[in-house]
């Protein structure tokens, strides 16, 4: 089996390694030094980490400022309080006022598993996807993550990055650049298509082959750019497998699903399955009970999307499941 690796060690690093070259890159955390990987970060650039305490629309407001002043600040907080709590000042002064402010929640999905609703993540892509400009990254592995810290690093405006903290192995090639508006083919297919992103990507890939053991031969494609999409992908996938499946550790509206589905029924509309959060508060468990219970471990999505397709030929079925 592969190596796994901590997407936030890969993050933390990158952005060491940006700092060295570029005086303008700087943090802005939450008391969360420690869960945002910082601590290299300090060592080397005390001057330049600047900790605002449990106080997330604060945090928003500095980073705002000093982007203002010229700097490249890479806000970084778990990923339920900072799009949650500092809403509004995302909105206001990073989204509205096009800040070249970078946000970074980390623990995305269910990673904090055990701490319950109030620390699972499930909301975050839907709050920050109406926000106009808002630039939106969701890696799938650490070397990917590197990829779009940079990717985000270049580009100048608001940029939101949804990472885990679960350690997974490397599903892309270290040469793999990651480009806004692109997706990642991870495995050709003809039958279906499954669309997914971060760390659910790692859960469809694997299902994709029990779906093989059936004779099904499934697509997979990597979403990791959330905003903008990468519509060419998703309408080739509606011509060339002509139904389409959305992973995600993430409610059902608003997310991965929500974003696929909007491209879908402007061009070309095909069968849709959502796998995925349908529309509960998720409870209190440990991430791996969480993933089992929606469905997301490669067991389920593979029985699941094997049946979809059987049912699919009988008459009458709807053209959209979640």
């Amino acid at each position: 089996m592969n190596a796994t690796e901590d997407p936030r060690a890969s993050f933390a690093a990158t952005l060491v390694d940006l700092a060295a070259t570029d005086a303008r890159v700087c943090m802005v955390v939450n008391d969360s030094i420690s869960s945002s990987s910082a601590a290299g970060f300090l060592a080397r650039f005390p001057d330049r980490l600047f900790d605002a305490g449990i106080a997330e629309q604060n945090m928003v407001g500095v980073a705002a400022g000093l982007a203002n002043a010229g700097m490249i600040p890479f806000v970084c907080a778990a990923s339920c309080f900072l799009t949650g709590r500092a809403l509004e000042q995302i909105k206001v002064d990073i989204a509205l006022s096009d800040a070249n402010v970078k946000l970074c929640g980390n623990s995305a999905g269910f990673a904090y598993g055990s701490l319950g609703p109030t620390h699972h993540a499930i909301e975050d892509i839907a709050w920050m996807r109406v926000l106009p400009g808002l630039r939106i990254a969701a890696p799938s592995d650490a070397t990917e993550t590197a990829q779009a810290v940079r990717a985000a690093h270049e580009h100048v405006g608001p940029v939101f990055i949804r990472l885990n903290r679960i350690p997974v192995p490397s599903l892309q090639p270290h040469t793999q650049p990651f480009e806004f508006g692109k997706a990642t083919e991870l495995r050709q297919g003809e039958d279906v298509t499954l669309f997914s992103m971060g760390f659910a990507a790692h859960g469809a890939l694997e299902a994709a082959s029990l779906l093989a053991r059936e004779g099904i031969e499934a697509r997979v494609l990597n979403m990791s750019s959330l905003a903008p999409l990468d519509v060419k992908a998703i309408s080739r996938a509606c011509r060339e497998t002509r139904r389409l499946v959305c992973v995600e550790d993430h409610q059902r509206e608003g997310g991965l699903f929500s974003a696929v589905a909007s491209v879908v029924v402007r061009g070309t509309p095909v069968p849709m399955l959502s796998i995925s959060v349908p529309g509960v508060f998720a409870p209190v468990g440990s991430t791996e009970d969480l993933h089992a219970l929606f469905g997301l471990q490669p067991e389920a999505i593979a029985t699941r999307v094997a049946a979809w397709l059987r049912g699919l030929s009988r008459p009458g079925e709807a053209i959209l499941h979640g």
